[in-house]
Protein backbone atom coordinates (compact mmCIF):
# COMPACT_ATOMS: atom_id res chain seq x y z
CA UNK A 1 0.00 0.00 0.00
CA UNK A 2 1.39 3.41 -1.01
CA UNK A 3 1.54 6.23 1.54
CA UNK A 4 -1.37 8.24 0.13
CA UNK A 5 -3.66 5.19 0.48
CA UNK A 6 -3.10 4.88 4.23
CA UNK A 7 -5.88 5.48 6.74
CA UNK A 8 -5.40 8.08 9.48
CA UNK A 9 -5.19 5.24 12.02
CA UNK A 10 -2.43 3.36 10.14
CA UNK A 11 -0.49 6.49 9.16
CA UNK A 12 -0.56 7.68 12.79
CA UNK A 13 0.83 4.36 13.94
CA UNK A 14 3.70 4.54 11.41
CA UNK A 15 4.44 8.16 12.37
CA UNK A 16 4.53 7.37 16.09
CA UNK A 17 6.87 4.43 15.45
CA UNK A 18 9.04 6.73 13.28
CA UNK A 19 8.73 4.31 10.34
CA UNK A 20 7.71 7.25 8.14
CA UNK A 21 7.90 11.03 8.52
CA UNK A 22 5.09 13.52 8.14
CA UNK A 23 7.10 15.22 5.41
CA UNK A 24 7.20 11.96 3.42
CA UNK A 25 3.50 11.39 4.01
CA UNK A 26 2.50 14.96 3.10
CA UNK A 27 4.69 14.94 0.00
CA UNK A 28 3.06 11.65 -1.11
CA UNK A 29 -0.44 13.11 -0.73
CA UNK A 30 0.53 16.36 -2.52
CA UNK A 31 1.96 14.24 -5.36
CA UNK A 32 -1.38 12.40 -5.42
CA UNK A 33 -3.24 15.73 -5.70
CA UNK A 34 -1.00 16.77 -8.59
CA UNK A 35 -1.52 13.39 -10.31
CA UNK A 36 -5.31 13.21 -9.99
CA UNK A 37 -6.88 16.61 -9.39
CA UNK A 38 -6.94 17.68 -13.03
CA UNK A 39 -9.46 14.83 -13.48
CA UNK A 40 -11.32 15.12 -10.14
CA UNK A 41 -11.25 18.87 -9.44
CA UNK A 42 -11.57 18.49 -5.66
CA UNK A 43 -9.22 21.32 -4.64
CA UNK A 44 -9.73 25.05 -5.13
CA UNK A 45 -6.54 25.98 -3.21
CA UNK A 46 -3.54 23.74 -2.52
CA UNK A 47 -1.33 25.13 0.27
CA UNK A 48 1.76 23.17 -0.67
CA UNK A 49 4.38 25.34 1.05
CA UNK A 50 2.54 25.81 4.35
CA UNK A 51 1.58 22.11 4.38
CA UNK A 52 5.23 21.08 4.10
CA UNK A 53 6.15 23.56 6.86
CA UNK A 54 3.44 22.05 9.09
CA UNK A 55 4.73 18.55 8.29
CA UNK A 56 8.26 19.60 9.27
CA UNK A 57 6.92 20.99 12.57
CA UNK A 58 5.00 17.74 13.13
CA UNK A 59 8.15 15.68 12.64
CA UNK A 60 9.92 17.85 15.22
CA UNK A 61 7.05 17.38 17.68
CA UNK A 62 7.12 13.58 17.15
CA UNK A 63 10.89 13.52 17.70
CA UNK A 64 10.38 15.37 21.00
CA UNK A 65 7.59 13.02 22.10
CA UNK A 66 4.76 15.57 21.70
CA UNK A 67 2.36 13.36 19.78
CA UNK A 68 -1.41 13.57 19.35
CA UNK A 69 -3.54 11.18 17.28
CA UNK A 70 -3.62 13.58 14.30
CA UNK A 71 -0.02 14.84 14.50
CA UNK A 72 1.45 14.90 10.98
CA UNK A 73 -1.79 13.77 9.27
CA UNK A 74 -2.60 15.67 6.00
CA UNK A 75 -6.25 16.82 5.77
CA UNK A 76 -8.39 18.85 3.37
CA UNK A 77 -10.86 21.54 4.49
CA UNK A 78 -14.16 22.58 2.90
CA UNK A 79 -13.82 26.10 1.53
CA UNK A 80 -16.32 27.72 3.90
CA UNK A 81 -14.33 27.03 7.09
CA UNK A 82 -12.08 30.00 7.87
CA UNK A 83 -8.34 29.39 7.64
CA UNK A 84 -5.99 32.19 8.66
CA UNK A 85 -3.93 33.42 5.71
CA UNK A 86 -5.55 30.95 3.30
CA UNK A 87 -8.29 31.83 0.80
CA UNK A 88 -11.84 31.02 1.97
CA UNK A 89 -14.14 31.63 -0.99
CA UNK A 90 -17.28 29.55 -0.24
CA UNK A 91 -16.91 28.70 -3.98
CA UNK A 92 -18.50 32.08 -4.71
CA UNK A 93 -17.44 35.01 -6.88
CA UNK A 94 -18.54 37.37 -4.11
CA UNK A 95 -15.76 36.04 -1.81
CA UNK A 96 -13.20 35.32 -4.54
CA UNK A 97 -10.41 37.20 -2.75
CA UNK A 98 -11.33 36.75 0.94
CA UNK A 99 -8.43 35.70 3.17
CA UNK A 100 -9.57 35.35 6.82
CA UNK A 101 -7.45 36.97 9.52
CA UNK A 102 -8.26 34.12 11.93
CA UNK A 103 -8.78 30.36 12.11
CA UNK A 104 -12.14 28.70 12.77
CA UNK A 105 -12.33 26.92 16.14
CA UNK A 106 -12.11 23.49 14.46
CA UNK A 107 -8.98 24.56 12.54
CA UNK A 108 -7.36 25.69 15.79
CA UNK A 109 -8.18 22.31 17.32
CA UNK A 110 -6.65 20.46 14.36
CA UNK A 111 -3.54 22.63 14.47
CA UNK A 112 -3.24 22.10 18.23
CA UNK A 113 -3.02 18.37 17.44
CA UNK A 114 -0.34 19.00 14.80
CA UNK A 115 -2.50 18.11 11.78
CA UNK A 116 -1.33 19.26 8.34
CA UNK A 117 -3.76 21.42 6.32
CA UNK A 118 -3.32 20.53 2.63
CA UNK A 119 -5.68 23.17 1.27
CA UNK A 120 -9.31 24.03 0.62
CA UNK A 121 -11.73 21.87 -1.34
CA UNK A 122 -14.64 22.67 -3.63
CA UNK A 123 -18.32 22.87 -2.69
CA UNK A 124 -21.68 24.17 -3.85
CA UNK A 125 -21.64 27.95 -3.50
CA UNK A 126 -22.31 28.88 0.14
CA UNK A 127 -23.17 25.18 0.69
CA UNK A 128 -26.39 25.53 -1.32
CA UNK A 129 -26.71 22.40 -3.43
CA UNK A 130 -26.51 18.62 -3.59
CA UNK A 131 -24.05 18.06 -6.43
CA UNK A 132 -21.17 20.61 -6.22
CA UNK A 133 -22.33 21.80 -9.65
CA UNK A 134 -23.23 25.18 -8.12
CA UNK A 135 -19.58 26.13 -7.49
CA UNK A 136 -18.55 29.39 -9.14
CA UNK A 137 -14.96 28.11 -9.33
CA UNK A 138 -14.85 24.69 -10.98
CA UNK A 139 -16.58 21.36 -11.49
CA UNK A 140 -15.78 18.50 -9.12
CA UNK A 141 -16.22 14.95 -10.39
CA UNK A 142 -16.91 11.65 -8.65
CA UNK A 143 -13.72 9.52 -8.46
CA UNK A 144 -15.82 6.38 -9.12
CA UNK A 145 -17.11 7.80 -12.42
CA UNK A 146 -15.86 11.19 -13.56
CA UNK A 147 -19.04 11.74 -15.57
CA UNK A 148 -21.08 11.79 -12.36
CA UNK A 149 -21.48 14.25 -9.50
CA UNK A 150 -19.64 13.64 -6.19
CA UNK A 151 -22.65 14.85 -4.19
CA UNK A 152 -22.88 18.11 -2.33
CA UNK A 153 -22.42 20.48 -0.89
CA UNK A 154 -19.20 18.94 0.57
CA UNK A 155 -18.39 17.31 -2.77
CA UNK A 156 -14.74 18.36 -2.76
CA UNK A 157 -14.26 16.90 0.73
CA UNK A 158 -15.76 13.52 -0.23
CA UNK A 159 -13.96 13.39 -3.59
CA UNK A 160 -10.57 14.22 -2.03
CA UNK A 161 -10.92 11.41 0.53
CA UNK A 162 -12.20 8.88 -2.04
CA UNK A 163 -9.38 9.75 -4.44
CA UNK A 164 -6.75 9.43 -1.66
CA UNK A 165 -5.77 13.09 -2.17
CA UNK A 166 -6.48 13.69 1.55
CA UNK A 167 -6.43 11.31 4.51
CA UNK A 168 -9.55 12.94 5.90
CA UNK A 169 -11.53 16.12 5.46
CA UNK A 170 -13.76 18.57 7.29
CA UNK A 171 -17.11 19.37 5.70
CA UNK A 172 -20.31 21.03 6.82
CA UNK A 173 -23.83 19.61 6.87
CA UNK A 174 -26.96 21.81 6.70
CA UNK A 175 -29.34 19.30 5.12
CA UNK A 176 -27.17 16.30 4.28
CA UNK A 177 -24.08 18.01 2.86
CA UNK A 178 -21.64 15.62 4.58
CA UNK A 179 -23.65 12.40 4.44
CA UNK A 180 -24.88 12.58 0.85
CA UNK A 181 -21.45 13.13 -0.79
CA UNK A 182 -19.96 10.53 1.59
CA UNK A 183 -22.57 8.07 0.28
CA UNK A 184 -21.94 8.94 -3.38
CA UNK A 185 -18.14 8.71 -3.01
CA UNK A 186 -18.01 5.59 -0.82
CA UNK A 187 -16.51 7.16 2.31
CA UNK A 188 -17.63 7.64 5.93
CA UNK A 189 -19.28 10.96 6.82
CA UNK A 190 -20.73 12.22 10.10
CA UNK A 191 -22.99 15.11 11.03
CA UNK A 192 -22.62 15.54 14.81
CA UNK A 193 -25.36 16.72 17.16
CA UNK A 194 -26.10 20.43 16.73
CA UNK A 195 -23.95 22.17 19.35
CA UNK A 196 -21.39 19.35 19.69
CA UNK A 197 -18.82 21.01 17.37
CA UNK A 198 -18.13 24.75 17.37
CA UNK A 199 -19.43 26.74 14.41
CA UNK A 200 -17.12 29.68 15.16
CA UNK A 201 -15.39 30.48 11.87
CA UNK A 202 -17.87 28.51 9.74
CA UNK A 203 -19.32 30.85 7.11
CA UNK A 204 -23.04 30.69 7.88
CA UNK A 205 -25.69 29.36 5.51
CA UNK A 206 -28.56 28.47 7.90
CA UNK A 207 -27.43 29.03 11.47
CA UNK A 208 -29.93 26.72 13.20
CA UNK A 209 -29.03 23.82 10.87
CA UNK A 210 -25.30 24.09 10.02
CA UNK A 211 -22.86 21.70 11.66
CA UNK A 212 -19.20 20.82 10.93
CA UNK A 213 -18.17 17.17 10.73
CA UNK A 214 -15.54 14.76 9.34
CA UNK A 215 -15.35 12.71 6.13
CA UNK A 216 -12.89 9.82 6.34
CA UNK A 217 -11.83 6.45 4.89
CA UNK A 218 -13.05 4.46 7.90
CA UNK A 219 -15.22 4.66 11.01
CA UNK A 220 -12.11 4.58 13.23
CA UNK A 221 -10.65 7.58 11.39
CA UNK A 222 -13.98 9.39 11.79
CA UNK A 223 -13.92 8.78 15.57
CA UNK A 224 -10.34 10.09 15.75
CA UNK A 225 -11.29 13.31 13.94
CA UNK A 226 -14.38 13.76 16.10
CA UNK A 227 -12.21 13.44 19.21
CA UNK A 228 -10.15 16.33 17.89
CA UNK A 229 -12.92 18.77 16.85
CA UNK A 230 -15.75 18.15 19.36
CA UNK A 231 -16.18 20.18 22.52
CA UNK A 232 -17.56 23.35 24.05
CA UNK A 233 -16.52 26.71 22.64
CA UNK A 234 -17.61 29.92 24.44
CA UNK A 235 -17.12 31.82 21.16
CA UNK A 236 -20.11 29.94 19.69
CA UNK A 237 -23.39 30.78 21.44
CA UNK A 238 -24.96 27.51 20.17
CA UNK A 239 -22.12 25.33 21.49
CA UNK A 240 -23.25 23.03 24.32
CA UNK A 241 -21.06 22.77 27.48
CA UNK A 242 -21.23 18.99 27.60
CA UNK A 243 -18.36 16.60 28.26
CA UNK A 244 -17.02 14.86 25.15
CA UNK A 245 -16.38 11.12 25.45
CA UNK A 246 -13.52 9.30 23.74
CA UNK A 247 -15.29 8.16 20.60
CA UNK A 248 -12.63 5.57 19.77
CA UNK A 249 -13.61 3.78 23.00
CA UNK A 250 -17.01 3.07 21.37
CA UNK A 251 -15.41 0.93 18.67
CA UNK A 252 -16.07 -2.41 20.32
CA UNK A 253 -17.38 -5.63 18.78
CA UNK A 254 -20.93 -6.83 19.30
CA UNK A 255 -24.38 -5.33 18.78
CA UNK A 256 -26.35 -7.76 20.91
CA UNK A 257 -29.36 -6.00 22.41
CA UNK A 258 -29.10 -2.90 20.22
CA UNK A 259 -32.52 -1.81 18.93
CA UNK A 260 -32.66 -0.24 15.46
CA UNK A 261 -35.79 1.35 14.03
CA UNK A 262 -36.75 1.24 10.37
CA UNK A 263 -39.03 4.23 9.60
CA UNK A 264 -41.87 3.02 7.39
CA UNK A 265 -42.12 6.48 5.78
CA UNK A 266 -38.52 6.17 4.50
CA UNK A 267 -38.40 2.54 3.42
CA UNK A 268 -41.74 2.72 1.62
CA UNK A 269 -40.81 5.99 -0.13
CA UNK A 270 -41.65 6.30 -3.81
CA UNK A 271 -38.73 6.63 -6.21
CA UNK A 272 -36.25 4.55 -4.19
CA UNK A 273 -33.73 3.13 -6.67
CA UNK A 274 -33.82 -0.71 -6.76
CA UNK A 275 -30.06 -0.94 -6.12
CA UNK A 276 -30.42 1.28 -3.04
CA UNK A 277 -33.37 -0.79 -1.83
CA UNK A 278 -31.37 -4.00 -2.23
CA UNK A 279 -28.38 -2.50 -0.36
CA UNK A 280 -30.71 -1.53 2.51
CA UNK A 281 -32.12 -5.06 2.71
CA UNK A 282 -28.60 -6.53 2.85
CA UNK A 283 -27.63 -3.98 5.52
CA UNK A 284 -30.62 -4.92 7.68
CA UNK A 285 -29.66 -8.60 7.39
CA UNK A 286 -26.02 -7.83 8.30
CA UNK A 287 -27.03 -5.89 11.42
CA UNK A 288 -29.43 -8.66 12.48
CA UNK A 289 -26.63 -11.20 12.07
CA UNK A 290 -24.49 -9.01 14.35
CA UNK A 291 -27.11 -9.31 17.09
CA UNK A 292 -29.15 -6.13 16.65
CA UNK A 293 -32.92 -6.16 16.83
CA UNK A 294 -34.57 -4.35 13.91
CA UNK A 295 -38.21 -3.31 13.78
CA UNK A 296 -40.51 -0.75 12.18
CA UNK A 297 -41.00 2.72 13.67
CA UNK A 298 -42.96 5.72 12.45
CA UNK A 299 -41.94 9.33 11.77
CA UNK A 300 -45.37 10.61 10.73
CA UNK A 301 -44.39 14.17 9.79
CA UNK A 302 -41.81 13.02 7.20
CA UNK A 303 -43.98 14.20 4.25
CA UNK A 304 -43.50 17.81 5.40
CA UNK A 305 -39.71 17.69 5.84
CA UNK A 306 -38.66 19.00 2.42
CA UNK A 307 -41.16 21.87 2.53
CA UNK A 308 -40.17 22.85 6.08
CA UNK A 309 -36.46 22.77 5.26
CA UNK A 310 -36.85 24.85 2.10
CA UNK A 311 -38.62 27.57 4.07
CA UNK A 312 -36.36 27.65 7.14
CA UNK A 313 -32.99 27.31 5.38
CA UNK A 314 -33.61 30.04 2.76
CA UNK A 315 -35.01 32.38 5.44
CA UNK A 316 -31.83 32.02 7.49
CA UNK A 317 -29.70 32.27 4.33
CA UNK A 318 -31.45 35.50 3.36
CA UNK A 319 -30.45 37.03 6.71
CA UNK A 320 -26.92 35.58 6.79
CA UNK A 321 -26.02 36.57 3.23
CA UNK A 322 -27.23 40.16 3.62
CA UNK A 323 -23.71 41.06 4.82
CA UNK A 324 -22.23 40.51 1.33
CA UNK A 325 -22.90 43.96 -0.08
CA UNK A 326 -19.63 44.89 -1.79
CA UNK A 327 -18.67 47.35 0.95
CA UNK A 328 -16.62 45.51 3.57
CA UNK A 329 -14.84 42.70 1.68
CA UNK A 330 -15.08 40.48 -1.37
CA UNK A 331 -16.32 41.33 -4.86
CA UNK A 332 -17.64 44.82 -5.68
CA UNK A 333 -19.00 46.25 -8.93
CA UNK A 334 -16.94 49.45 -9.07
CA UNK A 335 -18.67 50.71 -12.21
CA UNK A 336 -21.75 51.77 -10.24
CA UNK A 337 -21.92 55.31 -8.79
CA UNK A 338 -25.22 55.04 -6.90
CA UNK A 339 -25.13 53.07 -3.59
CA UNK A 340 -28.32 51.05 -4.17
CA UNK A 341 -27.28 50.23 -7.75
CA UNK A 342 -23.88 49.12 -6.44
CA UNK A 343 -25.59 46.79 -3.93
CA UNK A 344 -27.90 45.36 -6.58
CA UNK A 345 -25.23 44.93 -9.25
CA UNK A 346 -22.65 43.49 -6.85
CA UNK A 347 -25.05 40.88 -5.47
CA UNK A 348 -26.48 40.03 -8.90
CA UNK A 349 -23.01 39.40 -10.33
CA UNK A 350 -21.45 37.97 -7.16
CA UNK A 351 -24.05 35.32 -6.29
CA UNK A 352 -24.86 32.34 -8.51
CA UNK A 353 -28.40 31.46 -9.58
CA UNK A 354 -29.09 28.89 -6.84
CA UNK A 355 -27.92 31.26 -4.10
CA UNK A 356 -30.04 34.05 -5.60
CA UNK A 357 -33.04 31.70 -5.75
CA UNK A 358 -32.76 30.84 -2.05
CA UNK A 359 -32.20 34.46 -1.01
CA UNK A 360 -35.35 35.49 -2.90
CA UNK A 361 -37.41 32.64 -1.40
CA UNK A 362 -36.15 33.46 2.11
CA UNK A 363 -36.70 37.19 1.79
CA UNK A 364 -40.25 36.60 0.55
CA UNK A 365 -41.04 34.19 3.41
CA UNK A 366 -39.74 36.71 5.96
CA UNK A 367 -41.54 39.70 4.48
CA UNK A 368 -44.36 41.54 6.22
CA UNK A 369 -47.62 39.66 5.97
CA UNK A 370 -45.96 36.33 5.11
CA UNK A 371 -43.71 35.68 8.11
CA UNK A 372 -46.33 33.84 10.18
CA UNK A 373 -47.73 31.93 7.22
CA UNK A 374 -44.34 30.60 6.12
CA UNK A 375 -41.46 30.87 8.59
CA UNK A 376 -43.70 30.73 11.67
CA UNK A 377 -45.66 27.73 10.38
CA UNK A 378 -42.49 25.92 9.24
CA UNK A 379 -40.98 26.40 12.70
CA UNK A 380 -44.07 24.85 14.29
CA UNK A 381 -43.93 21.82 12.00
CA UNK A 382 -40.19 21.54 12.72
CA UNK A 383 -41.11 21.08 16.38
CA UNK A 384 -43.45 18.23 15.39
CA UNK A 385 -40.63 16.59 13.39
CA UNK A 386 -38.36 16.82 16.45
CA UNK A 387 -41.11 15.25 18.53
CA UNK A 388 -41.37 12.36 16.04
CA UNK A 389 -37.72 11.50 16.65
CA UNK A 390 -38.04 11.92 20.41
CA UNK A 391 -40.89 9.40 20.49
CA UNK A 392 -39.11 6.99 18.13
CA UNK A 393 -35.98 7.00 20.31
CA UNK A 394 -38.08 5.94 23.29
CA UNK A 395 -38.40 2.54 21.61
CA UNK A 396 -35.08 2.26 19.69
CA UNK A 397 -31.40 3.20 20.02
CA UNK A 398 -30.80 4.06 16.36
CA UNK A 399 -32.79 4.75 13.22
CA UNK A 400 -31.68 3.26 9.89
CA UNK A 401 -32.44 4.61 6.41
CA UNK A 402 -30.89 5.19 2.99
CA UNK A 403 -28.75 8.32 2.64
CA UNK A 404 -29.93 9.15 -0.87
CA UNK A 405 -32.79 7.74 -2.95
CA UNK A 406 -30.42 6.83 -5.82
CA UNK A 407 -26.69 6.52 -6.57
CA UNK A 408 -24.81 9.54 -7.96
CA UNK A 409 -26.47 10.96 -11.06
CA UNK A 410 -24.77 12.23 -14.23
CA UNK A 411 -23.28 15.73 -14.29
CA UNK A 412 -25.89 18.11 -15.69
CA UNK A 413 -28.75 15.61 -15.39
CA UNK A 414 -30.73 17.67 -12.86
CA UNK A 415 -29.14 21.07 -13.44
CA UNK A 416 -32.37 22.62 -14.76
CA UNK A 417 -34.66 20.90 -12.25
CA UNK A 418 -34.24 22.42 -8.76
CA UNK A 419 -37.14 20.43 -7.29
CA UNK A 420 -35.63 17.06 -8.25
CA UNK A 421 -32.33 18.28 -6.79
CA UNK A 422 -34.06 19.27 -3.54
CA UNK A 423 -35.81 15.88 -3.29
CA UNK A 424 -32.45 14.08 -3.42
CA UNK A 425 -31.99 15.22 0.21
CA UNK A 426 -35.29 13.73 1.40
CA UNK A 427 -33.66 11.21 3.80
CA UNK A 428 -31.02 13.54 5.26
CA UNK A 429 -32.91 16.77 6.00
CA UNK A 430 -34.73 15.46 9.09
CA UNK A 431 -31.56 15.01 11.16
CA UNK A 432 -30.67 18.69 10.67
CA UNK A 433 -34.17 19.89 11.50
CA UNK A 434 -34.16 17.73 14.65
CA UNK A 435 -30.53 18.56 15.53
CA UNK A 436 -29.59 14.88 16.00
CA UNK A 437 -26.35 13.14 14.97
CA UNK A 438 -26.32 11.07 11.78
CA UNK A 439 -23.76 9.13 9.83
CA UNK A 440 -23.21 7.64 6.36
CA UNK A 441 -21.33 4.34 6.05
CA UNK A 442 -20.57 2.51 2.77
CA UNK A 443 -23.06 -0.37 2.43
CA UNK A 444 -23.02 -1.49 -1.20
CA UNK A 445 -22.61 -0.70 -4.87
CA UNK A 446 -25.04 -0.21 -7.71
CA UNK A 447 -25.01 -2.37 -10.83
CA UNK A 448 -22.95 0.45 -12.42
CA UNK A 449 -20.33 0.16 -9.67
CA UNK A 450 -21.35 3.34 -7.83
CA UNK A 451 -21.17 3.50 -4.01
CA UNK A 452 -24.29 3.44 -1.84
CA UNK A 453 -24.40 4.70 1.76
CA UNK A 454 -26.32 3.54 4.81
CA UNK A 455 -27.59 6.27 7.15
CA UNK A 456 -27.71 5.75 10.90
CA UNK A 457 -29.30 8.37 13.20
CA UNK A 458 -29.15 8.58 17.00
CA UNK A 459 -30.65 10.73 19.74
CA UNK A 460 -29.00 14.01 20.79
CA UNK A 461 -25.34 13.65 21.87
CA UNK A 462 -25.42 9.88 21.35
CA UNK A 463 -22.65 9.78 18.75
CA UNK A 464 -21.10 6.87 20.66
CA UNK A 465 -24.00 4.62 19.67
CA UNK A 466 -23.54 5.61 16.03
CA UNK A 467 -19.84 4.79 16.15
CA UNK A 468 -20.47 1.41 17.76
CA UNK A 469 -23.05 0.32 15.18
CA UNK A 470 -21.13 1.75 12.21
CA UNK A 471 -17.87 0.14 13.35
CA UNK A 472 -19.44 -3.30 13.71
CA UNK A 473 -21.17 -2.96 10.33
CA UNK A 474 -17.90 -1.89 8.70
CA UNK A 475 -15.98 -4.80 10.25
CA UNK A 476 -18.58 -7.25 8.92
CA UNK A 477 -18.44 -5.91 5.34
CA UNK A 478 -15.82 -5.15 2.69
CA UNK A 479 -17.37 -2.11 0.98
CA UNK A 480 -15.03 0.46 2.59
CA UNK A 481 -11.98 -1.41 1.25
CA UNK A 482 -12.84 -0.94 -2.41
CA UNK A 483 -11.12 1.89 -4.22
CA UNK A 484 -12.13 3.80 -7.38
CA UNK A 485 -9.96 3.13 -10.41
Amino acid sequence: MTLHELSIEKAGELLRNKEISSQELTRAVIDRIEATDDKIGAYVTVAKDSAMESAKAADKAIAEGRVSPLTGIPLSIKDLICTKGLLTTCASKILHNFVPPYDAAVIRRLKDQGAVILGKVNMDEFAMGSSTENSAIKLTRNPWDINRIPGGSSGGSAASVAADSAMGSLGSDTGGSIRQPASHCGVVGMKPTYGRVSRFGLVAYASSLDQIGPLTKSVTDCAMMMNAIAGYDPADSTSVPKEVPDYTASLKPGLKGMRIGLPREYHAAEGLHPDVKQAMEHSVKTLEDLGAELFEVSLPHTPYVVAVYYVIAPCEASSNLARYDGVKYGFRDKSQKDLLEMYRSTRSQGFGLEVQRRIVIGTYCLSAGYYDAYYGKASQVRTLIMEDFKQAFETCDLILSPVAPAPAFAIGENADDPLTMYLSDIFTLSANLAGIPAMSVPCGFSKDGLPIGLQLMASHFNEEMLFKAAYNFEQATEFHKRKPM
